[in-house]
């Protein structure tokens, strides 16, 4: 064992430029962390010593303080759970659903008919905007407003003074039962009750609850649980594998709230990985298109990174990477099929640098597996004999 402890931070939606299967997916010239960088004046001194900026252009640079590379996607799609499976050693090459024109009128009979309340909404939107628009017909009529968010999910909306929110969730685990067929293939179900008056609502900063699908095989998680080691995920990290190969999952509602749960962390002594997933990036800036704002949760980051990095102790490893892209200059709200940067820092290293580029998101896991000598997954490679 190299290190004892390795923390893993997914910069959720944080791409680096177009993959090379882009045009498929209509995202030829998408670079989430390049075109915020065009755009905005983006300070982040800390992120850039560590290689951050040079994964843009995979520009050599040997006066960092971290390994630094990038690693492209594999899986079908460029949803959430298929770059996190990937990363965790899965190959799947179904996508995941996405309906940004709304679910079919078979579907909404179906949730009605299992919930017993009328469906409206059915459209694409990323903020608190459907509520404020759905939220009086919601109050006085009891009705369930049912919206996607461009990623491959289905939220439910309510408020808790009409709908409870024990209810609200029952009536999730109804929707996620019948969202599993083929025809559908919705990766997440979202519960979100949210509370406020008339042109006031605001979604529950707890209520939150997202009913995933199980992974359709065993990930680095599940291997490492197996053989006894801490798995800690924070943020939307236990909703994404479904809690699957997880033994402590601990919740946090923003990006600030996430990384001060992952410090906390850092001051506990333990043998294993903990995992995070800082979604503000994707959820807030990305999908609403929100340039300025992303800009500015970059350099809230950048700010975090030396208390994060003075916590680790010299047999600890950072890893700081993404699931996908969502280039907030983009045409849409959809997410944008894009590499992924991959920084690799320990107190320990001697010969920081730029690492080959990585063939697969499973790089990462694979390493985990090879340092904790757990069983080589399905696929990824090992770069830890690189990391000096």
């Amino acid at each position: 064992m190299k290190f004892k402890r390795i923390f893993l931070m997914v910069l959720d939606s944080l791409g680096v430029g177009e993959a090379q299967d882009a045009s498929k997916y209509h995202d030829v010239g998408a670079n989430t962390l390049s075109h915020i960088k065009e755009k905005c004046n983006l300070f982040i001194p800390n992120l850039k010593k560590i290689g951050l900026l040079d994964t843009v252009n995979m520009s050599e640079n040997n006066e960092v303080d971290a390994y630094y590379t990038i690693a492209r996607p594999n899986n079908a799609g460029k949803d959430t759970l298929n770059g996190h499976y990937e990363m965790m050693g899965i190959s799947n090459n179904i996508e995941f659903k996405t309906f940004n024109n709304g679910f079919s009128q078979e579907l909404l009979d179906e949730i009605e008919l299992v919930t017993g309340r009328r469906v409206i909404g059915n459209k694409c939107c990323n903020n608190e905007s459907i509520i404020n628009e759905l939220g009086d017909r919601q109050l006085n009529y009891g009705y369930l407003i049912v919206y996607t968010s461009a990623d491959s999910d289905l939220q439910v909306a309510a408020h808790e003074d009409i709908i409870p929110v024990s209810t609200l969730y029952k009536y999730c685990e109804k929707i996620r039962a019948i969202t599993l067929k083929e025809d559908w293939r919705i990766g997440r179900v979202i519960a979100r009750p949210f509370l406020g008056t008339s042109g006031k609502y605001h979604f529950s900063n707890n209520g939150r609850k997202d009913y995933a699908i199980k992974p359709p095989k065993k990930t680095i998680l599940d291997n490492l649980n197996e053989n006894n080691y801490n798995v800690i995920a924070i943020g939307k990290i236990n909703d994404i594998f479904d809690g699957v190969g997880i033994n402590k999952s601990i919740k946090a509602t923003s990006n600030i709230g996430a990384i001060n749960k992952f410090s906390d962390i850092m001051d506990k002594q333990f043998t294993g990985i903990c995992m995070v997933n800082l979604a503000d990036f994707d959820s807030l800036y990305g999908h609403t298109r929100d340039v300025e704002g992303y800009a500015k949760a970059i350099e809230e980051l950048d700010v975090e990174i030396p208390m994060l990095l003075n916590k680790l102790e010299v047999d600890d490893l950072l890893i700081i990477t993404a699931d996908h892209g969502n280039d907030p200059t983009f045409a849409g709200c959809d997410h944008t099929r894009e590499n992924v940067p991959v920084i690799l820092y320990s107190r320990g290293f001697t010969d920081p640098k730029r690492l080959p580029v990585l063939s697969t998101f499973a790089d990462i896991g694979a390493t985990i597996a090879d340092n904790f000598n757990l069983e080589k997954p399905e696929i990824g490679e090992s770069i830890l004999d690189k990391l000096i």
